[in-house]
């Protein structure tokens, strides 16, 4: 990146939740190895059985990192293209991501009505982005 030029706080917390959605996907292939083995990791993946425990869980929450990255990135990059980041934004954005990284340590030890309110969380911190593009 050229000298003159800074990530907003939006941008670097957008690349904080990409590293964070890969980091829940090395997770859950560890956690799913021991359940079917490499070679049905390597294989095609037809016919795997469901994945229990924290295996599981921490599928299902890799699942929703990832429909909840595509709305933040998109509400990221429209405010970044557009010039809208603003301290709203980037208030959203730490919301968003401290919310999710939270999110993914709750779900994957398996605290139900925790991770809702984490998730509720994160859902503000998309609105507040959204509320400054309208």
């Amino acid at each position: 990146m050229p000298a003159d030029m800074t990530m907003s706080p939006d941008l670097s917390l957008l690349v904080w939740a990409i590293g964070l959605c890969f980091v829940q996907m090395l997770v859950s292939v560890l956690l799913v190895l021991p359940q079917v083995g490499l070679p049905a990791l390597a294989g095609n993946r037809e016919g795997l059985p469901a994945f229990t425990g924290m295996a599981g869980r921490a599928i299902r929450a890799h699942r929703n990192m990832i429909e909840n990255l595509v709305l933040f990135a998109a509400l990221v990059l429209v405010a970044a293209v557009t010039g809208s980041a603003n301290e709203m934004t980037a208030l959203g954005a730490q919301l968003f991501f401290w919310a999710r990284l939270v999110y993914a340590v709750v779900y994957l030890v398996g605290v139900p009505w925790l991770r809702t309110g984490v998730w509720a969380v994160s859902v503000v911190g998309l609105v507040l982005i959204f509320l400054q593009l309208i």
